[in-house]
Parts: structure tokens; sequence; C-alpha cells
């Protein structure tokens, strides 16, 4: 697995490389040309993947890259991430992030109703006040929103 994930974030690298070169990655008289950060991202991408790469061919795999129950910890909150993710564009990021922050408190923390719905809808609330009336940056929107007038 080591061996892959070092292939893929080379190839991730030299994709960045080759494209700051292609739109310049050098300095010009008015300072840094538009890939010249990037281009250096790049490259140390680059390295770090060879160095993980060599010490991956180097090594032996005696165990198992992850244990059964880490896995299992790891799944319990990817899952529900992805669903999360799914169910912003049906049901907006707020009432979604309501009920994930909910799920995740009766699931694994165990909590009543009493503590949390103040907290799962507090929680969205205030970043319903903080991106959509402060920063004035709207986010996606479900029918609830639509519901309450505020989409």
């Amino acid at each position: 697995m080591e061996i892959a994930v070092s292939i893929g974030l080379l190839a991730l690298g030299l994709i960045v490389v080759g494209d700051s070169w292609r739109i310049g990655a050098s300095w010009a008289e008015d300072g840094p040309q538009a890939g010249y950060f990037p281009f250096y991202i790049g490259m140390i991408i680059c390295i770090i993947s060879l160095i993980n790469l060599i010490k991956a061919f180097k090594t032996t795999a005696d165990e198992s890259f992850v244990s059964t129950k880490a896995l299992g910890l790891v799944l319990t909150v990817l899952l529900p991430t992805i669903v999360y993710v799914g169910l912003i564009q049906w049901l907006g990021i707020y009432l979604a992030s309501t009920l994930f922050i909910a799920a995740f408190m009766w699931r694994l923390g165990g909590y009543g109703l009493a503590m949390i719905a103040p907290i799962a809808i507090g929680v969205s609330a205030l970043f319903f006040i903080m991106f959509e009336i402060w920063f004035t940056v709207p986010l996606p929107k479900g029918p609830l929103e639509a519901m309450l007038s505020l989409a």
C-alpha cells in the first residue's frame, strides 16, 4: 500500500511540476510567475514521494497495513462523512450538518437528545450566521432554508 501511495503522490507531484513549468515557474521582473510556488511545492512532493518509495522497497511487510479494529474505527468516521457529503446537495449544508453532528453525538458520544439538540442546532445556526450574514458567503441550501425564506 505504501508503494501505491508513493507512486500516486509522485505522479501528482510530476503533474504539478509540469503544469507549473508550462505556465511559468521562474522569477520575472515583476516578481514570481504564476507557477513559481506550485513548482517548488510539486518538487517537494516528488522528492518526499521518492524517499517514501525507496523506504517502502527496503522494508519488509511482516504485519498488515491496518488492523481490523483500526479499520473499523476509520470506517466509523468515513462512512457517515460520505453520507453527509451526499446529503448536502439535497438537504443543504445546514440541515445535513445538524444531522451529522447529532448522529456523531448519539452514536459515538452516547449523549441524549437533551444534549444533542441544542448543540447540533446551535452549531449549524452559528455557521449560518457566520457564513451567510457576517461573511456573506452563500453555502448550499436545501428545502428547509427555502421553507423558512432563508434561501
